[in-house]
């Protein structure tokens, strides 16, 4: 009996240890060690878009930053500045992953800028033939019996079985 809860207890602490690690571990795919803390908001955006470029200073990055790019011209986020933005190029491959590298004070990484498949095209308004049918709403039909029958039932059924309930606590709590 006692080898079984050792071995219950040895396997759940595995099972603990296997599901946590790969947590540890866990980044959005990004291998760098920086002195600071970078990323491009938002990851994915259509060719001609603004992104964000996102640069936290923890001690690592006192000096100018530099992040340059493929699809983007290179930008600079000056010392006591967090973040700037820059302009994706028209021209860009949909569905294309381009390196964004930030550079600053020695040390540099990258990052991923996907390229979303097709710009988004305004909907051009269709002109009305006729008027809007409006008025009925969702009151269309009339009141089926059978469906107030039905729900008669179930409340009367809800309601008798709460207050026979009752009554059998109740007698039971006096014996």
């Amino acid at each position: 009996m006692r080898a079984i809860r050792v071995a219950s207890a040895a396997l759940l602490g595995v099972t603990a240890l296997t599901f946590t690690a790969p947590a540890a571990f866990a980044g959005d795919g990004d291998h760098n060690i920086t002195p600071f803390a970078f990323s491009v908001q938002p990851s994915t955006i259509a060719a001609g878009g603004q992104v964000s470029l996102l640069l936290k200073r923890d001690g690592g990055c006192r000096g100018t930053a530099t992040v340059t790019s493929g699809v983007f011209d290179t930008v600079t986020i000056p010392p006591g500045q967090s973040s700037a933005t820059a302009m994706v190029d028209w021209d860009a491959r949909p569905g294309a992953v381009y390196d964004v590298t930030f550079s600053c004070g020695g040390a540099s990484g990258s990052t991923g800028l996907t390229i979303a498949g097709r710009r988004p095209v305004a909907p051009t308004p269709v002109p009305l033939q006729r008027g809007v049918r409006a008025g009925v709403g969702g009151s269309v039909g009339g009141f089926d019996p059978k469906e107030i029958a039905m729900g008669a039932a179930l409340i009367a059924g809800s309601v008798g079985a709460a207050w026979y309930l009752s009554r059998r606590r109740g007698a039971s709590d006096e014996s």
